[in-house]
């Protein structure tokens, strides 16, 4: 897992670059928010306002109000990024522990006055977006939403505290630091009230703004829906690839900051001296105290533990995906799913026989190996054609579908909104014609609509073909914003293809298949696959709730 944030990093630069090649530098209409103006830049036709600050921090504390500003604040380049491990130096622009920013994109209104408000004759549903990376890794400039709010939707992103950083327990100090362990997510909380505040400056609705994030981001959504500090901030939420289980205790994030102290050799009643240690220094003794303490998560594994979120019974009644979420959040529409392929190593380039899969597939799934393969025929008979066959058998996603099937069950058709379910099985060709297959986070390019970023990555016939999948999924991902519900209506989408994609429960097990020539309604088709997949590749899961009962 690692290796791959690295990889994102990487890809992270790369999108930076792509981006502010982008903008044009026209500038856009003053906008007065409560803490003062800001003017931001043009970019693809859409108004941006980059680096907004919404909250200051002290290590450990949760996030404090901005300083108000008189003069008019330019906001044309991305804030700082969170304090993380990087590959490279960087300078206090562009990684600090001031990070708390957000990112404002709205549909370009033309034939405006100089100096004149954003005044849309209708205000725009919001859509925040929160950065996939885990809770230790990531920036939204990853993702940026000039052409998502082309979709008739305000866009905003945020940039809150990581790791050790934001989600270090240190209550055990005393009543001063009580909410340490969800000082990141709070500062998520700010920025939804900041959003509360502001939005409608920007042309947005207040009263319909949807969460959503992939990943890490998906499991930032998930802990919002189970944070009473976060009721009534959001009314939408969708959660993409982001059922990997936070089992956090109270007593673990406890027993691991006691562990951190003890490694920088600071006493509880001088936990204060903690806020002046360097960062990666304090980064390293926080790897070693988690390996001294709790134990350190083994990458691909199906469920995170130390520097995330702290079930408190008040910031955080719960976490996430245990299986459902509490009832105050019944009323939130949700839209949850995950891809073909997520985090399992793709194995398309590779010359593997039927022989050879059968033989890799028994060192996980044992005397049910035989029954995997026949229940992934049966779910995907057109795969079950192929040449890619044994390719698929061992490329196919067993992290994060299971999970999120046992999760929709018990909230879908259970609560008081409803919940629908997709797939993503769009698949990604190289420049070098390397078939990709859909990876975890390859759908991101896809519902930002911003797939013309990845052209020196992706081979132009795949750009041609997939660019209509781009068209559909940032239209129906908007359209959720909109009103809940992902059914387009009028528009020329494939064909103008509108299948009718009904809400999601256990019993119908309904699912859009985004993929293919057209999306596809599935009905409990992989069912079976996944009961074999839970039973054989959440062992650790299972052996960690015995014993954490």
């Amino acid at each position: 897992m690692k290796a791959r944030m690295r990889l994102m990093m990487l890809a992270a630069t790369w999108m930076m670059a792509v981006v502010c090649m982008a903008q044009e530098q026209e500038t856009t209409p003053v906008v007065e928010t409560t803490l003062g103006k800001v003017q931001g830049i043009m970019q693809e036709g859409t108004m941006a306002f980059l680096g907004i600050p919404y909250a200051t921090v002290e290590r450990f504390m949760p996030p404090q109000p901005v300083k108000p500003w008189k003069e008019v604040r330019k906001c044309d380049k991305w804030g700082p990024q969170a304090m993380q491990q990087v590959n490279r130096p960087m300078s206090e622009d562009e990684m600090s522990e001031q990070c708390c920013r957000l990112n404002v994109w709205t549909p370009y209104i033309q034939h405006r006055p100089a100096g004149a408000q954003i005044k849309p004759a209708e205000p725009k549903p919001v859509m925040v977006w929160l950065h996939g990376g885990g809770f230790d890794s990531g920036t939204p400039a990853w993702d940026p939403g000039m052409c998502l709010a082309k979709k008739d939707v305000v866009v905003v992103s945020v940039a809150h505290r990581l790791n050790i950083l934001g989600f270090l327990d240190l209550s055990t100090c005393g009543e001063k630091y009580k909410q340490s362990g969800n000082a990141g997510m709070l500062d998520v909380v700010q920025a939804l009230q900041w959003v509360r505040n502001n939005i409608s400056k920007f042309g947005g609705d207040p009263n319909n703004v949807t969460i959503f994030g992939e990943s890490g981001g998906g499991g930032k959504v998930g802990t919002l829906l189970c944070m009473p500090p976060a009721k009534g901030l959001f009314h939408k939420a969708i959660i993409m690839s982001g059922t990997i289980l936070n089992v956090n205790t109270k007593a673990m994030t406890e027993e691991l900051g006691e562990a951190v102290l003890k490694e920088l050799g600071i006493d509880k009643k001088d936990v204060d001296k903690i806020k002046d240690v360097p960062y990666n220094e304090l980064y390293a003794a926080g790897q070693r105290a988690m390996a001294a303490s709790i134990g350190t998560r083994r990458p691909g594994t199906p469920m995170m533990w130390g520097f995330g979120p702290t079930p408190d019974g008040e910031t955080l009644v719960q976490q996430p995906f245990q299986p459902a979420f509490p009832d105050f959040s019944d009323e939130i529409p949700i839209l949850i799913g995950t891809t073909f392929n997520e985090l399992q190593r793709g194995r398309y380039g590779e010359n593997i026989t039927m022989e050879k899969a059968r033989e890799e597939l028994q060192r996980t799934f044992g005397d049910e190996t035989d029954a995997y393969i026949k229940a992934f025929k049966e779910a995907y008979p057109q795969k079950a054609q192929s040449d890619k066959m044994p390719q698929d058998l061992l490329s196919i996603d067993w992290l994060f579908r299971p999970k999120t099937i046992i999760t929709a069950d018990a909230i879908g058709g259970k609560r008081k909104a409803d919940t629908y379910m997709y797939m993503f099985t769009v698949n990604d060709v190289s420049r070098n014609n390397d078939f990709k297959g859909s990876a975890h986070g390859a759908e991101l390019k896809y519902c930002f609509d911003v797939l013309h970023h990845y052209e020196d990555q992706l081979a132009g016939s795949c750009i041609e073909q997939n660019q209509e999948w781009a068209n559909y999924m940032s239209a129906v991902w908007a359209k959720f914003a909109h009103d809940g519900n992902p059914n387009l209506g009028e528009g020329r989408y494939l064909d103008d293809w509108r299948p009718d994609w009904k809400p999601y429960t256990a019993e119908n097990g309904e699912l859009i298949e985004l993929g293919g020539r057209r999306p596809a309604i599935h009905h409990n088709h992989d069912r079976k696959l996944e009961g074999i997949i839970d039973r054989h590749c959440f062992k650790q899961l299972d052996e960690f709730r015995k014993t954490h009962k």
